[in-house]
């Protein structure tokens, strides 16, 4: 059997312009839950395309998924803490990473986020439409207006080129790929080692365990 994602999530994702998608009925949660195991895994926001791509292999995940996943980021904010070695002294070079090349973002940016200032204050990753799902979080990194720098190497860095650039660029150009590949990228994520038989439960809720 199968069953439409949950109507409240399924609404806010189409009234932001997301695509929908089909879930599998009674999936298993498990009795607790482990923020640090959970994000062992997660690509960090300093990582290279090698360490992310192969985070995603360890799941059976792939350079498409990779791409295709990381735009998400079409929505959401992220913090100071999460980009602001790239606006002032990156990699010890004294300047601001060479690939923020919209000038007026930097600027925002470093205003944003000055050197000794809050990290915890946020920008929207997507600068051009923030609560719109859509493509232009890969024309931004067409651009050079990735907020990320592990967004941003997607195109700009030496190993894009023969790996996620190609993507990035179909994806800026084509909403319709972008959208359908990552319905798929969802649906493979989404069953990323699933528990079976007599392990964890089907929670009424999904938010919290049964009580």
């Amino acid at each position: 059997m199968k069953l439409k994602t949950d109507p409240k999530i399924n609404r806010n994702g189409l009234q932001s312009g997301g695509p929908s998608w089909q879930v599998l009925l009674g999936r298993r949660d498990g009795f607790v839950a482990n923020q640090t195991g959970a994000n062992i895994m997660l690509p960090a926001p300093f990582e290279n395309i090698g360490n992310i791509t192969l985070k995603f292999e360890a799941v059976g995940l792939n350079l498409t998924d990779v791409v295709s996943l990381s735009g998400a980021h079409t929505i959401g904010q992220a913090s100071c803490a999460t980009f602001g070695n790239r606006l002032f002294n990156f990699s010890g070079t004294n300047a601001p990473d060479s690939t923020l090349l919209d000038q007026n973002m930097l600027r925002g940016l470093q205003n944003l986020c000055p050197v000794n200032g809050d990290s915890s204050r946020t920008t929207p990753l997507d600068w051009n439409s923030t609560d719109v799902f859509d493509n232009h979080y890969f024309q931004n990194l067409v651009n050079g207006r990735g907020v990320l720098e592990s967004d941003q190497i997607l195109y700009s860095s030496d190993q894009a080129m023969t790996t996620t650039r190609s993507l990035v660029e179909l994806y800026s150009k084509d909403k319709n790929t972008f959208a359908n590949d990552f319905i798929n990228s969802m649906i493979k994520m989404g069953n990323i080692q699933p528990l079976t038989g007599s392990a964890g439960e089907i929670r009424r809720n999904c938010r919290v365990v049964n009580s």
